[in-house]
């Protein structure tokens, strides 16, 4: 293994190293703060599943971080849109028919840009919906 880093992702760690140690198979780090060999029922387990704890959280924090900073930027967080009013319209009147989102979105064609062509994802469909729906909302209650 190069890095603690790569150890403790996707992976029970307390799993790994019982099926370490069944398999008397040893740890060895190639490069980092902890390289050497080491024991895998030991205490640096114990120490890696919290140093990858700790960073999953410290990359997530700074990743949501840079997504604030950038709506106070104006910027938009995601790709670029897919929807269009004739989508809506469109989607509006399938669901009226009570259509699911996944025949909704088989049954529209996305018009513009690398997606053309193609259809939005069910999940795109849900959220143009969820956002006509608000909007509504909020202009009826004005």
């Amino acid at each position: 293994m190069h890095e603690h880093k790569q150890l403790g992702r996707g992976i029970e760690l307390a799993v790994l190293a019982e099926e370490l140690k069944a398999s008397d198979v040893g740890l060895e780090f190639l490069t980092g703060e902890l390289k050497g060999s080491h024991d895998p029922s030991g205490i640096v387990f114990t120490v890696l599943a919290a140093m990858s704890g700790m960073e999953r959280e410290y990359i997530r924090d700074r990743t949501l971080e840079g997504h604030e900073s950038a709506r106070k930027r104006g910027k938009t967080i995601g790709g670029a849109g897919v929807t269009d009013d004739d989508m809506l319209s469109m989607a509006l009147h399938l669901r009226d028919q009570e259509m699911s989102l996944r025949d909704i979105a088989k049954r529209l064609v996305i018009t513009t840009g690398a997606k053309r062509g193609q259809h939005p994802s069910p999940a795109t469909v849900m959220r143009m919906l969820r956002e006509h729906d608000e909007q509504a909302t909020t202009a009826a209650s004005t």
